[in-house]
């Protein structure tokens, strides 16, 4: 028997039968717009979670906290760093070292900086992600005296030669306008002076012109934060603490060996992460990173499908079950036609090939108008989530259900094959009828 007459005799007798057949399709309906929906609920969640925790802060960043130093482990200095540095799949990393507030003065003309001066690699910054307002970041070799403003950093300087009324706000004006500060570090003249501590301090201190390279837009993600700081090269900063000690007589206790409170590590991609972090920690240093929050909240994300898809999988297990006892019935009511297949000598093998065939065209068809029916649902529920301003703590600016095209195909997949999987043994009983007594039958 030809491919073309069996595929005709399949279809024909499906649609012989109209109300049986549809009633098992929509049985499969139903089943895989379950499934699919729950599913896309638990990549929705996972989505949010994931967008979440991107907001939180780059995934793929590690926190060295060396605030209480553990006596055993080793230094955490630039020889340190250097050793972390080299370790695979580690792409940047930078120190974070506050220059003490009292020991400089940053000026332009009569204008005084106010904030906080930050030592870091200044070249690694690119591969940290900052981003810029105005200039550019620092690439390859550049000039130890370069320094990026953040955003609000601009907003610290003062009038030194007003008591009152003396700083610019960033607040908008009446007609909205946010002022301009006073300094503009890519234009105007910038220089560092160390302060002295006594008025009889009779030593010549020259002051050290800066040059402003760029300001960095605000974002409280990174750490360090651009926000209110100024970023100088640490150990060009680390430089100027030492020349300020000596300008001032202070002494520095030479058994306290100099390390950092903070390192901030940049890896790869987020597989680097647990790596890496495990690799620091047997270093004898403190880490934490977004990893650590996110891994409990993915098993939590996995479970949450699991459930989901297990409630889906029930009612597609129902509509499993309707397919076979329909191709059951079939067969019950075609024994004659099967017996006269027999005797005009039709192969055993294309008797069974047609029952899957129906079996698995019933699960090819509901498996189309399920997933039809699961974008439909999926539509009309993330537009009422975004209506109603978010369902289940889910912000209305996210997808609560989220359908991909592997999901998609995966369930019209899933789909005909538990037809197949469900015709199989009525195909099987049908070819076993014996020829003469289906023709005996009535």
């Amino acid at each position: 028997m030809k491919w073309r007459d069996m595929i005709s005799m399949c279809l024909g007798n499906l649609f012989k039968r109209k109300v049986r057949t549809l009633l098992t399709v929509a049985g499969v309906v139903i089943g895989t717009c379950a499934i699919v929906v729950m599913l896309s609920f638990g990549i929705g969640i996972k989505q949010t979670m994931d967008d979440m925790m991107q907001s939180m802060g780059d995934l793929t960043v590690i926190q060295i906290e060396n605030y209480s130093p553990n006596p055993e482990a080793e230094l955490l200095d630039d020889a340190m760093l250097s050793k972390i540095k080299e370790l695979s799949g580690v792409v940047a990393l930078t120190p974070t070292y506050q220059g003490d507030y009292s020991a400089f003065e940053l000026r332009s003309g009569k204008y005084v900086y106010g904030g906080q001066i930050t030592g870091v690699y200044m070249d690694s910054l690119v591969e940290f992600g900052y981003e810029m307002k105005e200039g550019e970041l620092p690439q390859g070799i550049i000039d130890e005296t370069t320094v990026l403003f953040g955003e609000d950093a601009l907003y610290q300087f003062y009038n030194s030669k007003k008591r009152d009324n003396n700083m610019v706000f960033a607040e908008p004006d009446a007609n909205g306008n946010i002022p301009d500060p006073y300094v503009n570090p890519l234009k105007d003249k910038l220089e560092l002076i160390l302060k002295k501590n006594e008025e009889n301090n009779k030593k010549v201190v020259k002051p050290i012109k800066l040059k402003g390279m760029g300001v960095m837009a605000q974002d409280w993600s990174k750490n360090p934060s651009p926000g209110y700081s100024v970023f100088m090269d640490v150990k060009y900063l680390k430089t100027l603490m030492e020349e300020y000690n000596k300008l001032n007589n202070i002494k520095v206790d030479k058994n306290k060996k100099f390390q950092y409170e903070s390192v901030t590590v940049k890896v790869q991609d987020i597989k680097s992460v647990e790596t890496v972090q495990k690799a620091i920690e047997d270093l004898g240093f403190k880490t934490y990173s977004m990893d650590n929050i996110r891994e409990p909240l993915e098993q939590q994300t996995r479970t949450i499908q699991m459930i989901l898809g297990g409630l889906g999988a029930i009612s597609l297990l129902v509509a499993a079950l309707g397919i076979t006892n329909t191709m059951i019935m079939s067969i019950y009511e075609r024994t004659r036609e099967i017996g006269v297949m027999k005797v005009l000598g039709c192969v055993i093998g294309n008797i069974r090939t047609i029952f899957l065939m129906e079996a698995g065209l019933i699960g090819f068809m509901g498996g189309v108008a399920g997933i039809a029916f699961s974008y439909l649902l999926s539509l009309i529920i993330n537009t009422l989530a975004a209506g109603g301003g978010g369902l289940m703590g889910m912000g209305g600016g996210g997808q609560i259900s989220v359908i991909p095209v592997w999901l998609a195909l995966g369930a019209l997949v899933f789909s005909t094959m538990v037809g197949l999987v469900s015709g199989f043994s009525p195909a099987n009983r049908a070819v076993k009828i014996s020829a003469l007594t289906a023709i005996r039958q009535e």
